[in-house]
């Protein structure tokens, strides 16, 4: 079980979508929920999306600053996978 960064949400690992920050600074979506570095967990419901950006919630998971253009870019991805 997982937590949503946006929702609060408790929810079995392989409904949530993993991203990832590794060692060189990049955050990106880790499809297979293996990839190395700190991970940070989301479901794909639409509020959770659009709220991502909202509340800031990878800072948050992070502990850093992320960009505008990365929750851009999540978002995009997150929307063309349903």
């Amino acid at each position: 079980m997982r937590m949503c960064l946006c929702c609060r949400e408790m929810k079995p690992k392989r409904e949530l979508v993993r991203v990832v920050l590794n060692k060189e600074g990049e955050i990106r979506m880790d499809l297979t929920g293996k990839a190395p570095g700190r991970g940070a967990y989301l479901c794909r419901q639409a509020e959770c999306v659009a709220k991502l950006q909202k509340t800031r919630a990878l800072d948050r998971g992070f502990s850093r600053p992320v960009s505008d253009e990365i929750y851009q870019q999540l978002q995009k991805e997150l929307m063309s996978g349903e």
